[in-house]
């Protein structure tokens, strides 16, 4: 049996514990027993429309416990799962469904624009948690035979924003995500957790959520609102005993700011994406000196996590801010310089991963999979890595820390950002010349927005604000530029390079 299947540790929590409660989604609460017998039932289904292994399922549905059993139901068909957002536009949803070429759709909506078939999974209520335990269905003989291959067989597909235009697919072996729960690391939950899973379903950090629950016996506990508020918070715990808990550096930094009293009743938060505020760390950690607070670090392609630090009040004080710590199980942090040699403890070079938990690669691109997770010698071995991109460095007690990027890339509220991935769209946009993409710095030392810059040429592209729905119709929410500006002309250092300081002072003035 391949261990580091997610199915099949989900199928483990089933027989030992059939009776506990695996999903709370509103009123409908799933069993383990429950959820193991209903994905059986959809797998059984989903393997008759041509899912199984070698293939990639799009799923197309809202956060629900029909979500989640329907990609248990297409794990256990031996498939990989890309999950997309109900919310993206119909031109990116179109897309990524072109990328995939999928067998079947799973959606509950009308069929969109580019999809083949449709498989619409049954509707859930609050008696499916009745069904019988031990991961059988009513009225069938048996189980159904779920894949048993190996834990590097795809799990799931990742889109993130990619520099030509189009979102780049990810794909993740299973490994990469039950690596992460491993009994001697620090994401070890078990049995009695409860964590709120409210992160958008492509993200990788909706499998902490989701599987880092039902993986180890814990209960995954619905946020019912697409925008997480701290009275939710709140309620979850208040209700549904949620004690284990997932924000973004941005919505910690708010909830602090609004109403620090709503993590009352959490035994631990992990927080990351971005660069962490000290001084809400340290105001959080004066009121809540009993809740754990971690920080997470790791690109997508390493999957949610490949460092986790426990912050300690001491790490506000340190010169490069809070550290990002040490490696999960399965993960190895290399720090390199340009040639690939590794740098001495204290300099600053290139953060590269190796371990279980990295990507096969970018779906249908090859070169960019060649450049970015290369296999070269390292310390005297033969390594393939991941070249994230970020700088840091190991102090003397092997503890890692951020420095900064080497490209272009941000992080705006948690969401990684591209802006050659903007600026690729605007400029395909009628009467657009030339444009630029610009983060905003905020007031704590990261980029609090997004502004794009552009000059017109011939045929009048409209306003602004007409430009950025133009965007909003082919960008995730996330993408849109915040500020949308018109330049007589775009300004251009002595190099002949875009200057982005004047075009963050135009904004300004």
């Amino acid at each position: 049996m391949g261990i580091g299947l997610i199915h099949r540790a989900v199928e483990r929590q089933a027989r030992l514990t059939p009776d506990a409660v695996a999903v709370v989604d509103g009123a409908t609460r799933l069993s383990y027993g429950a959820l193991d017998a209903l994905a059986d039932a959809w797998a059984e289904e989903l393997s008759r429309t041509g899912v199984g292994p070698g293939t990639l399922v799009p799923v197309l549905l809202p956060r629900s416990a029909g979500l989640y059993v329907s990609l248990l139901a297409v794990l256990k068909c031996g498939a990989g799962y890309a999950a997309l957002d109900p919310r993206w536009p119909g031109a990116r949803i179109e897309g990524v469904l072109r990328q995939l070429a999928a067998p079947v759709l799973v959606t509950d909506a009308p069929r969109p624009p580019g999809a083949g078939p449709v498989w619409h999974p049954p509707a859930l209520d609050a008696a499916a948690g009745a069904a019988p335990a031990g991961g059988r269905a009513a009225g069938r003989p048996g189980a159904f035979t779920a894949y048993d291959g190996p834990d590097s067989t795809p799990a799931a597909v990742f889109f993130t924003s990619g520099t030509s235009g189009a979102p780049k697919g990810v794909v993740s072996p299973h490994a990469a995500t039950t690596r992460l729960f491993a009994p001697d690391g620090p994401l070890a939950f078990g049995p009695g957790t409860a964590m709120m899973q409210a992160a958008p379903a492509p993200w990788d950090a909706f499998s902490l959520e989701l599987w880092g629950m039902l993986t180890t016996g814990g209960t995954c506990v619905t946020a019912p609102e697409d925008y997480l508020l701290p009275d939710t918070l709140r309620r979850l715990i208040d209700a549904d005993r949620v004690d284990t808990a997932w924000l973004t550096a941005s919505l910690f930094n708010l909830f602090t700011e609004i109403d620090v009293e709503c993590f009352a009743g959490l035994r631990r938060l992990f927080i990351g994406g971005e660069r962490l505020s000290t001084a809400h760390v340290a105001r959080f950690l004066t009121r809540h000196p009993d809740i754990r607070l971690l920080n997470g670090y790791g690109p997508v392609e390493s999957c949610v996590f490949a460092t986790v630090h426990p912050i300690t009040p001491g790490d506000c004080e340190r010169p490069y801010g809070v550290p990002i710590g040490r490696e999960v199980p399965g993960t190895e942090v290399h720090v390199l310089d340009p040639d690939g040699f590794a740098c001495a403890p204290g300099t600053a070079g290139e953060l590269c991963l190796a371990g279980t938990g990295l990507a096969h690669g970018y779906l249908g691109d090859p070169d960019l999979t060649a450049a970015r997770f290369p296999e070269h010698p390292v310390e005297g071995r033969q390594l393939r890595y991941y070249r994230t991109g970020d700088r840091g460095f190991r102090d003397a007690d092997g503890v890692l820390h951020f420095t900064g990027r080497t490209d272009r890339q941000v992080k705006i509220r948690g969401h990684r950002i591209e802006p050659e991935e903007i600026e690729a769209h605007a400029s395909a946009l009628p009467g657009i010349a030339g444009c630029a993409a610009v983060p905003v710095p905020g007031e704590l030392g990261t980029y609090d927005r997004l502004a794009l810059f552009y000059t017109a040429d011939g045929e009048e592209p409209g306003p602004p604000e007409a430009v950025r729905r133009s965007l909003g119709r082919v960008l995730p929410p996330h993408a849109v530029p915040d500020v949308v500006q018109r330049m007589e002309r775009l300004p251009v250092t002595a190099n002949g390079k875009i200057d982005r300081s004047l075009l963050l002072a135009a904004l300004a003035g």
